[in-house]
């Protein structure tokens, strides 16, 4: 019992005849480390030594401050894209107030696709989830709850390919970084 209880704290999870030695590879690790920085901390992953517990903290104190200004900067530059835009179609087509809501809704739309209606249908392939629950954690993640009841890659049923955690690690940056513009416009509305 004690040896099943070290293999599990060391990261190796058991279920039926099968194990789940993935968690700490390039790709567990790269989705760990964006977690962290991130501050989703969804609890199915953490250090359990002492010296990996301080380079976590050590990580944390300088990765989630680079990662506020890496999101601010993302943010800015789809901002930037919006308002290109929206002058662009001012000046073709003459519409003063109209090119600016058009472009906002236009991203609107667009980031409600790539960031919280469209990737619900990769975790329903790749974990098996119903479309709602893909939503769901679609949802909780980007807006860094992370409750940890639904985690990408964790079933040791399933063989997931190289790609996914790191692709779902640059889909997290990309959607906080939207997700905060339309929290900061709807803030601006209740203003």
């Amino acid at each position: 019992l004690q040896g099943i209880i070290q293999a599990y704290k060391s990261g190796i999870t058991l279920r039926g005849n099968t194990t789940s030695l993935g968690r700490w590879d390039y790709s567990g690790s790269f989705f760990f480390s964006i977690s962290a920085i991130t501050t989703i901390g969804y609890g199915n992953l953490s250090p359990s030594t002492v010296v990996g517990r301080i380079f976590c903290i050590v990580f944390a104190l300088f990765g989630i401050p680079l990662n506020l200004v890496l999101l601010n900067e993302i943010g800015q530059l789809m901002l930037l894209g919006v308002q290109h835009c929206a002058c662009r179609l001012e000046e073709v087509f003459h519409w003063q107030n109209k090119a600016s809501f058009l472009m906002k809704t236009c991203a609107l739309v667009t980031g409600l696709l790539f960031f919280l209606l469209l990737p619900p249908l990769l975790f329903s392939d790749k974990e098996g989830w119903s479309y709602e629950e893909g939503f769901y954690y679609s949802f909780i993640t980007l807006s860094t709850i992370g409750f940890g009841d639904y985690v990408i890659g964790m079933d040791p049923d399933r063989t997931y390919p190289s790609w996914y955690k790191n692709v779902i690690s640059l889909w997290i940056l990309f959607g906080m970084a939207w997700l905060a513009l339309v929290i900061k416009f709807c803030i601006n509305l209740l203003e």
